[in-house]
């Protein structure tokens, strides 16, 4: 058996059938995995409690896909939003082309998560826009700020973009697991 349970099959290996088992020795039940098909107003309830997140954009350069871990939320128009810095790739590939992919993700690693589609617009500071929505961006993922004067600043100051996207398109929320088909066979398998 190897360290990611697997069998382990090079030669002179004998095959072991692995079962999932808890701590206490009892087995564990199969996850089965869901797509769950959203409206709009369902993806932005999703999207709202959530804020782990994956940018994907097109390099410049190649036009291979790159992905960037970000903290995101959604402003009042329905838009995804993200703080980042004017010189980060994210920011720039997003102006040479701002056909992106945002992935948000659950707090928990085996949670639902969602792929969403948009068009990002980046807007930097200091302009008024950016500013605002940088505003937005802090209330939708942590509240009230006990300072905005200084909050608006510091960002002037970082020289802060904001990401925004708006999405066009959206896969269906989805959770991992195994295929219903595939559990059933493995179920009737272990009976």
């Amino acid at each position: 058996m190897t360290a990611a349970g697997r069998a382990d099959t090079r030669p002179g290996r004998r095959f072991v059938r692995w079962k999932p088992i808890s701590t206490t020795g009892a087995a564990i039940a199969r996850s089965i995995a869901t797509t769950d098909d959203a409206s709009r107003e369902e993806l932005l309830d999703f999207l709202t409690d959530r804020h782990h997140a994956i940018v994907i954009t097109s390099r410049q350069s190649d036009g291979r896909p790159q992905a960037s871990p970000v903290s995101a939320g959604v402003d009042p128009d329905g838009r995804i939003v993200v703080a980042t810095y004017q010189d980060r790739a994210k920011s720039n590939n997003a102006r040479a082309n701002p056909d992106v992919s945002v992935v948000f993700l659950s707090d928990d690693f085996n949670g639902p998560w969602v792929q969403v589609d948009g068009t990002a617009e980046v807007l930097d500071t200091p302009a008024e826009e950016a500013v605002e929505g940088l505003v937005t961006y802090f209330r939708s993922i942590a509240g009230e700020h006990d300072d905005w004067d200084e909050y608006r600043e510091a960002m002037v100051l970082q020289e802060k973009s904001l990401l925004r996207v708006t999405p066009t398109r959206w896969g269906p929320i989805a959770t991992g697991g195994f295929p219903p088909d595939v559990a059933e066979k493995l179920d009737a398998r272990d009976a």
